[in-house]
């Protein structure tokens, strides 16, 4: 080690070290050896005792002050003829104890994980939620309730009613899962975080049916973007009113708007098929006819389809919420 450090005034510390299989860590170690721990600093004579440094943060902590900035604290006192230390030693105090912030217990917001649901056939995946209709007159609402299976967009339920009631939903919810033969295992169910969406007797229903439950993040209308977008279509159709007149005339508009969006409506998130074709598998039918129809136009015309022969647009394989990002492929899959 001392021909290294003599060789060290006129070579290079790396290429040394490599010849002779030395770290140079070893060799800035050796050179640099640690240094004694300092002993520690007597506390000057002007420093508060321990016994007044707690009675500072006591007083800072009570009942009284705890809702109060430092400088809030130090002039009420002053007010009231009391001196316990400086300001800056309110702060000093408070930082050694880590209450540099709200000094009360504050509420902890869980962490929510972001629901990931692939439907891959109808009834595997229904979204739900409850919109308001508004009434005749100024705060006055009806309550649309509207189960939708993410896959084929169809309206399995719904029901409109004059208030939110989780009793109600629950009731269509069974009427729904009857209604479609759910078995055991078979569906979950998607919806935000509302008060029926997470009540009790909604919970129950779904334990006994053996039906699976997930809700959206709070604050997070992307959680249930397909219920979300059916209720855009609704209140963005030309016939839709600013204000129904009764109850009653806003049953009869909504069983109008729900024959003809499962029956009638192409969706163009279903390559254009209508939400009751794909639900009850009618869907290849209705694609074959559509290409026959192609076919026949491309070989009465082949030079009016410069690129290539036309297709129909194909059906979508999966529905997903929240799909997860998919990994980077690597090297060997390129090759």
């Amino acid at each position: 080690m001392t021909a290294l450090h003599e060789s060290h005034a006129t070579a290079p510390v790396q290429p040394l070290c490599r010849a002779l299989g030395l770290p140079r860590a070893t060799f800035y170690r050796w050179k640099n050896p640690p240094q004694p721990p300092r002993k520690a600093c007597p506390a000057p004579p002007r420093s508060l005792s321990l016994e007044e440094r707690q009675q500072v943060l006591e007083t800072l902590d009570s009942q009284r002050f705890a809702d109060l900035a430092p400088p809030q604290i130090f002039a009420t006192l002053l007010d009231e003829g009391v001196y316990l230390c400086s300001l800056r030693t309110f702060y000093r105090i408070l930082a050694e104890h880590r209450q540099v912030r709200e000094r009360r217990n504050q509420l902890r917001h869980p962490s929510y994980s972001k629901p990931e649901l692939l439907a891959t056939v109808p009834n595997q995946v229904w979204s739900w939620d409850i919109t308001k209709l508004l009434g005749p007159a100024k705060w006055t609402y009806f309550y649309l309730y509207v189960i939708l299976d993410i896959f084929s967009r169809y309206v399995v339920g719904w029901m409109l009613a004059p208030r939110e009631s989780a009793a109600l939903a629950r009731r269509l919810i069974q009427d729904s899962s009857l209604k479609q033969n759910i078995r055991p295992g078979q569906l979950t169910v998607h919806a935000d975080r509302g008060s029926s969406m997470r009540s009790k007797p909604v919970a129950l229903l779904l334990a006994d049916l053996g039906i699976a439950k997930t809700h959206s993040r709070p604050h997070t209308s992307t959680d249930n973007p397909y219920s979300e977008a059916h209720f855009k279509t609704l209140k963005y159709s030309p016939q839709f009113p600013k204000r129904f007149g009764s109850l009653e005339d806003a049953r009869s508009f909504c069983q109008d708007f729900f024959s003809w969006y499962n029956h009638h409506h192409r969706h163009s998130g279903i390559a254009l098929l209508t939400p009751a074709s794909v639900h009850f598998g009618h869907a290849h039918h209705t694609l074959a006819l559509r290409q026959n129809a192609l076919d026949a136009a491309y070989d009465a015309h082949p030079e009016r389809f410069v690129t290539k022969p036309p297709h129909v647009l194909p059906l979508p394989q999966a529905a997903w919420i929240n799909k997860p990002p998919t990994p980077p492929a690597s090297l060997e899959d390129l090759h």
